[in-house]
C-alpha cells in the first residue's frame, strides 16, 4: 500500500488534465480551504458519490495515562467526520 501526499496528488491530477500545475495546487487549496471555513461554521459538505465531510460533538470522558496510569478528564470537543459514499464504496472493495 502506497502513502500519497498532496503533491503526488497534484502531479497525478495534472497529468489526467493537462492543467498547469499551478493551478491544481490552486484548484486543490481553495478546495480544502472552502471545506474547512464550512465545517468551521457548523456545516456539512456533501460531495455526491463520493462523500460527506461533518462535524461531531464528541462528549467528555475520563480516560487513562498509559505512563503513569493516572485517571484524566478528557474535554468535550468538536471533530470533524468523513462519511463515505455509496461510489466510494464499492469502487475500494
Amino acid at each position: 500500500m502506497k502513502n500519497i501526499n498532496k503533491d503526488t496528488l497534484v502531479h497525478s491530477i495534472v497529468e489526467k488534465t493537462e492543467l498547469s500545475k499551478k493551478d491544481v495546487e490552486a484548484v486543490l487549496e481553495s478546495f480544502i480551504d472552502e471545506v474547512t471555513a464550512e465545517l468551521s461554521k457548523g456545516n456539512k459538505v456533501t460531495l455526491t458519490g463520493f462523500g460527506t465531510f461533518k462535524v461531531s460533538k464528541r462528549a467528555a470522558r475520563e480516560g487513562i495515562n498509559p505512563q503513569t496510569k493516572a485517571k484524566i478528564t478528557i474535554p468535550a470537543m468538536t471533530v470533524p467526520k468523513f462519511t463515505a459514499g455509496k461510489t466510494l464504496k464499492e469502487a475500494v472493495k
